[in-house]
């Protein structure tokens, strides 16, 4: 028998599977993957001045080497050491760097590094870490270097688009995104 009773327990019990599904759905993003676009976010190269964005830059395809802390050990004495000396380097486009850091610390990394600009690759600041986050490509680094910062990874672009995602399972290991696992 139908009363006002089951009538309001049903209408109930429809609520509360709408809110858990709705909630369910409301879920941090996934880590970026293959097929995602890169987001358009502004970074800075050189000065905060220069405001920059990947996806604006691009030319077909690309390379986004992502790392910790500039002027870190592992960063600064063989992973982009690495993609600098990297003989076929053009062969993958457009190169950039992003770090959490400031744009004067970034300037300072890319002419230590690579002072004549032979390789190309272009050196840019995520000072406030959006364009890490917008890629969940982000983690706490509070302990050691103070906030939060990108996790070490290298994404293959083609046409704004992530076509492959070489990202440490550790955050700041190197052994997927290094220029030999990356590029032969």
């Amino acid at each position: 028998m139908f009363t006002a009773r089951s009538a309001l327990s049903s209408t109930l019990r429809a609520t509360r599977t709408s809110l858990v599904t709705r909630s369910f759905h409301a879920s941090a993003p996934i880590m970026v993957k293959v097929g995602d676009s890169i987001p358009d976010i502004e970074l800075m190269e050189d000065s905060p001045g220069n405001k920059v964005s990947i996806p604006k830059l691009l030319k077909g395809k690309g390379l986004i080497i992502g790392v910790p802390a500039a002027f870190s050990p592992s960063c600064s004495e063989s992973h982009i050491p690495g993609y600098i000396n990297y003989k076929n380097l053009k062969d993958a486009g457009d190169v950039f760097v992003v770090s959490v850091n400031d744009p004067f610390v970034m300037k300072a990394w890319a002419h230590d590094l690579d002072a004549d600009k032979k390789s190309g690759i272009r050196f840019l600041a995520d000072p406030d870490c959006k364009f890490t986050k917008a890629l969940d490509l982000d983690f706490d680094a509070t302990p050691i270097l103070g906030n939060h910062r990108s996790k070490r990874y290298a994404l293959v672009i083609e046409d704004g688009k992530v076509k492959e995602a070489h990202v440490e399972p550790d955050n700041t290991g190197m052994s997927v995104s290094v220029v030999d696992k990356v590029l032969g």
